[in-house]
């Protein structure tokens, strides 16, 4: 379980709250106007910003004092986290030793997982040497060798064409459904949230609300959404 309590953060003009809770196992999307605090709340939860008030917790633990490496959380950017200088097969093996040191079993490991994702053959290559899909892929057989219980996503499949994008929203349900895993995933677009998460949280107006049946929510919009929406 994901406790946000009493999440509080200003900067400025700009201010975010948050204080609600997501269940184990649950898929949530995060949606909402541009500049509203969404890959705010995304960079508070990861520990990448810290709140001047309130407190992250998972299963009860605080992670306030929790380095972003060492919290509970697959984080996965737009840019699928990928280092330009190493093969697919080395980007995953950081999910197992940031040092790249493994093992035969370890090896094994990467090989399974990026066959798992569909790309056996091309554990040499290295990111600019693959397709848009494809790095998608790779930055899934991270997640899928870490296996940690909640996963965290940043609108990874932005640049993705439509059919792409459902299809790797497929296989990324694939891998949570194989791993247990939550999923927190930002998006600016509903499609995505209606095809993956059952569940989304609304961030406007400073605030990101508890999170409410995703077809609820985008069927009967309140105000604020409906214009986003357009």
């Amino acid at each position: 379980m994901l406790t946000l309590e009493q999440i509080s953060l200003s900067r400025g003009d700009f201010s975010l709250s948050a204080d609600f809770l997501l269940e184990a196992g649950t898929r949530t999307a995060v949606i909402g106007p541009s500049g509203a605090g969404k890959s705010t709340l995304f960079d508070v939860i990861a520990g990448f910003t810290q709140p001047q008030g309130g407190r992250v917790l998972w299963m009860g633990r605080d992670l306030s004092d929790v380095a972003p490496g060492k919290r509970p959380f697959s984080v996965l950017f737009q840019d699928n986290n990928l280092f330009p200088h190493l093969t697919a097969a080395q980007n995953v093996g950081l999910g197992l030793n940031p040092a790249l040191k493994l093992n035969a079993a370890d090896r094994a490991r990467v090989a399974q997982a990026l066959e798992r994702v569909g790309l056996t053959g091309f554990e040499g290559r290295k990111p600019g040497a693959l397709s848009g899909g494809q790095q998608g892929r790779v930055g899934l057989a991270r997640i899928l060798l870490t296996a940690r219980p909640l996963v965290m996503l940043d609108e990874p499949f932005s640049a993705l064409g439509p059919a792409l994008k459902a299809e790797m929203l497929r296989l990324l349900a694939e891998v949570l459904d194989e791993t247990g895993a939550s999923l927190l995933m930002v998006t600016h677009e509903p499609q995505d949230a209606r095809l993956i998460a059952g569940q989304t949280v609304l961030v406007s107006g400073g605030v990101a609300h508890a999170p409410v049946a995703t077809e609820t929510l985008l069927d009967n919009p309140p105000p604020e959404l409906r214009e986003y929406l357009g």
